[in-house]
């Protein structure tokens, strides 16, 4: 039998120790997916509402803090890739979600790569920042952006983002600089919940793979020395194993349907979860379940970043915009004749005004 190699020496290695000891990472990898209540079209409009009501903006030109948060979400973004595809060659079993991530990625790339190109440095401080709350000092229309994405798991279309848009206008009025700026806030803020959902993948991931290097361990020694399992067993314990639905299910995957002496690493599995009120029956239903969560959202946001591609830009700035509406009150209609450049300098002008 081969055994699975051990991850403290695995390529899996690095990410994990960056998870463990990186105090920026690892505060990012405590974020949950932007995945709430979904909301159905008049429960975003009331929730744009409410939004708009508590929103404070801060009189002070804020930082640019967009840019160094994409850098970071792409490193972790490919990091996490190179180890979903360390698993791939490994012959490791693949994750729903992860298989959307891998073979979507050069989707995300290209996204990022866009990001870059439409945030030029110094962009989001011209832009009304939020004075307080878990995103103080980033753009409002970024915070938005990830509300919208929150209570519709990562699923954006036209109608309910113009909704939302209209729905946070009839309380606060939002500059033509946010208007124009809502396609690349969408664009980051997808790119971030991919972030968060990947972080929780390679969280599982690791975990996997920790169960199954133990897994191999104590099944090689049901078939060849199978007095010595329970002192595998303790070193199983003095492992300190995480107790996640990733790790728990694997481990029984893997020791399902084998010999009778594996049923004392899966009683002191039982027993530790039991202080925590849990079985391995729950534990691995929890982990179907959050994969089937990830799979969802995973699909939801790449879809997403295609409806922005798709999204005529120019035409929802001017359907949004307050002063759009102002000027369309022309009784002489010269405004609405005129091209779109010339409306845009007009919009402007009268903002400044």
């Amino acid at each position: 039998m081969i055994l699975s190699q051990n991850p403290a020496h695995s390529p899996s290695k690095r990410l994990k120790a960056r998870l463990d000891s990186d105090v920026f990472l690892r505060q990012y990898s405590d974020e949950q997916p932007l995945r709430s209540e979904l909301f159905s079209t008049n429960q975003l409009v009331r929730h744009a509402k409410a939004l708009a009501e508590r929103h404070e903006v801060d009189p002070i030109p804020g930082e640019d803090l967009l840019l160094p948060r994409l850098a970071e979400n792409e490193a972790i973004l490919l990091q996490v890739n190179e180890l979903l595809m360390e698993a791939v060659a490994s012959n490791l079993r693949i994750a729903p979600a992860s298989v959307w991530l891998l073979d979507n990625f050069y989707k995300i790339e290209e996204q990022i790569r866009m990001a870059k190109r439409h945030l030029p440095k110094g962009y989001s401080k011209e832009l009304p920042h939020m004075l307080r709350g878990p995103l103080a000092g980033y753009p409002r229309i970024y915070d938005i952006a990830k509300e919208l994405i929150l209570h519709t798991d990562g699923r954006v279309d036209a109608e309910s983002l113009k909704r939302f848009v209209d729905a946070y206008q009839t309380i606060t009025v939002l500059n033509l600089g946010e208007l124009w700026a809502v396609a690349i806030v969408l664009r980051l803020a997808l790119i971030e919940n991919l972030r968060r959902i990947s972080l929780r993948i390679a969280r599982a991931r690791i975990d996997r793979n920790l169960a199954g290097y133990w897994a191999d361990q104590v099944i090689l020694t049901a078939e060849t020395e199978p007095k010595s399992m329970i002192v595998v067993v303790a070193d199983l314990a003095r492992s300190d194993p995480p107790m996640s639905s990733a790790f728990v299910a694997e481990f029984a995957r893997r020791l399902e349907g084998q010999s009778q002496v594996l049923t004392v690493p899966l009683i002191w599995i039982e027993e530790c979860l039991s202080e925590k009120g849990k079985t391995i029956e729950q534990m691995v239903q929890e982990d179907m379940q959050q994969e089937t969560a990830d799979k969802v959202s995973v699909g939801n946001n790449i879809g997403s970043f295609r409806f922005l591609e798709s999204m005529d830009w120019r035409k929802f700035v001017e359907g949004t915009s307050v002063v759009e509406k102002a000027l369309n009150l022309d009784p002489v209609g010269t405004y609405s004749q005129m091209d779109f450049a010339t409306r845009d300098r007009y919009r402007h002008t009268v903002e400044r005004i």
